[in-house]
């Protein structure tokens, strides 16, 4: 992901009808995959399996606000999309938090669990991708969509390869490392997510200084 996301200017705002259907399905997948992936993290003892969950409650709620914000004016819609950039650093650094605490109370995960809902969660946010692919340029708050949805098709090859790290080592070791890694991207896509908004905030107040 690359923080510079936001130095060009871009003209999609997410007005075509099109795009809003896409959103609403990718939305509705996102609620169902929560409710299934967050209980089943805490019977599979997989820190892996709750971040990822909590991703989903994540995006379900920032991806209503996205929808809700389409054709408002530029400056809310950037500062929504800001807004999202530091909710995805909080949660970020949660689940980093989380991590570093489940080290010391280590439980190993369950395997069949992991890799079952894993694989649902995978093909889930493939769906989602696909819907959204060709709307991956945008403005910032368009932007945060696409990066969202494709850091949560990779956090969940992430959670596979944890499931198949738990088994090979029979330990927990492997869930907690990935749990890790995601946090790292939650945080890397929270700073590309704010650089583009505050680029366009930037943009939006010289050219309201210059009329």
């Amino acid at each position: 992901m690359s923080a510079g996301c936001g130095c060009h200017e871009v003209n999609f705002e997410g007005l075509d009808p099109a795009y809003k259907r896409a959103l609403i399905l990718v939305i509705i997948i996102n609620a169902l995959m929560f409710l299934v992936e967050m209980p089943m993290g805490f019977v599979g003892n997989s820190q892996a399996l709750k971040a990822d969950a909590l991703d989903f409650l994540a995006d379900t709620l920032t991806y209503g606000i996205s929808l809700y914000v389409i054709g408002k004016a530029n400056h809310l819609r950037a500062k929504v999309a800001l807004m999202k950039g530091f909710s995805l650093f909080a949660m970020g650094l949660w689940v980093l938090g989380s991590t570093i605490y489940s080290v010391f109370y280590l439980q190993q995960p369950t395997v069949l669990i992991m890799g079952s809902v894993g694989f649902a969660a995978l093909s889930a946010n493939l769906i989602s991708v696909l819907l959204l692919v060709k709307y991956k340029d945008g403005d910032a708050n368009v932007r945060s969509v696409w990066l969202c949805s494709r850091n949560d098709a990779i956090n969940n090859v992430m959670v596979l390869i944890a499931a198949s790290g738990v088994w090979a080592t029979n330990t927990g070791w492997p869930d907690i490392i990935v749990a890790g890694i995601m946090a790292s991207i939650f945080i890397s896509g929270a700073f590309s997510i704010i650089t583009q908004a505050r680029h366009e905030l930037e943009h939006i107040k010289s050219h309201s200084a210059a009329e």
